[in-house]
């Protein structure tokens, strides 16, 4: 199908399904045509009738005649697509750690730095903390003059995209469109327990208690710092646990949807880990997506694959990160 790539769509298109084209499924067809449209999407619009073939409403498993006239409304992509890095990367770094980090890179541009953070590596310096992505960002300066700057945080034991501005100009906007929400971020997550309702927002004042060896996070309504989150279900496993999508809509630190997330005993205590053999105990939590539109108007999207202990517990307790599903699209 010799088709060009089209991101947005501003008018309704009818397109003529050519002799070649004949018995593929509606679905596949489209995303063929627009590789940049995500599965939910399509799902949408058949929904809600807004494509339709010869005038009528079909599933996506239809599968199309030659002749037949397929009505495309307007559209604009809600996945990730795959992002080109634009600068050719020297993995040469001045040690291990930056050597790591170099390895990570998602995306690189002129004005942007997107890595894939590893599980387990803090962001920046603190107590007891010596190794961290602030003390060798040097090892991605990549022929600029200045080291890029940290615009936002992961927690340490959180894994997935990480954005850093490579000047001070695309700093300064990043940092306001991070404070003002104006960045969607999604994670992705192993909660315990049985979450509900299926779909909805999470609004909890969280607070630190510090003991003599650790702290916890709790919830703390008198003097806790709000924490909203918007959640929804992608797969539940009975009353055990579920893959949860989340999108945190504050700067606050997202330790919990409601159920602790497996492994984070911050929250959950003893609760918080499944008591399946061969479960990694680390957290499964990952900063899956991030999507930002740049001043020109101009959208980036940089997806993260998961870290290799939550492949391992998708894969034993049977979820396929590659159905994945927008439910946010929904």
């Amino acid at each position: 199908m010799g088709h060009e790539r089209v991101i947005k769509l501003t008018e309704v298109q009818i397109k003529t399904v050519e002799p070649q084209d004949a018995d593929i499924r509606l679905d596949r067809w489209f995303r063929v045509l627009y590789p940049e449209i995500g599965h939910g999407a399509i799902e949408k619009l058949l929904r809600t009738g807004q494509i339709r073939v010869d005038g009528r409403r079909v599933k996506a498993s239809f599968r199309l005649e030659a002749g037949q006239k397929v009505r495309i409304p307007p559209i604009h992509s809600t996945e990730c697509p795959k992002q080109p890095k634009q600068i050719k990367i020297n993995k040469k770094a001045a040690d291990a750690l930056g050597q790591t980090l170099v390895s990570s890179v998602l995306h690189l541009d002129e004005e942007i730095i997107v890595i894939d953070k590893p599980a387990g590596l803090a962001v920046q310096g603190g107590t007891n903390i010596s190794r961290h992505i602030d003390g060798v960002l040097h090892a991605l300066s990549f022929g600029k003059a200045q080291k890029p700057k940290l615009v936002h945080r992961l927690d340490k034991d959180t894994s997935g995209v990480l954005v850093l501005a490579r000047d001070r100009k695309a700093a300064r906007w990043l940092t306001r469109d991070f404070r003002e929400q104006a960045i969607v971020k999604t994670y992705w997550a192993l909660v315990i327990g049985e979450l509900r309702p299926v779909k909805g927002t999470i609004d909890t004042p969280l607070g630190k208690t510090i003991g003599e060896k650790s702290e916890k996070i709790t919830v703390n309504r008198k003097d806790g710092q709000t924490a909203i989150t918007h959640y929804a279900i992608v797969e539940q496993l009975g009353r055990k646990a579920s893959w949860v999508a989340m999108r945190p809509k504050t700067g606050r630190t997202m330790t919990s949807v409601g159920t602790p997330i497996h492994g984070d005993g911050k929250y959950g205590g003893a609760t918080a880990f499944l008591d399946l053999r061969g479960i990694s105990k680390k957290i499964h939590l990952h900063a899956r997506d991030i999507r930002i539109r740049r001043p020109n108007g101009k959208e980036l999207c940089i997806k993260a694959e998961l870290p290799n202990h939550m492949k391992s517990s998708w894969s034993q307790l049977g979820l396929d990160s590659k159905n994945y599903k927008d439910p946010f699209d929904e």
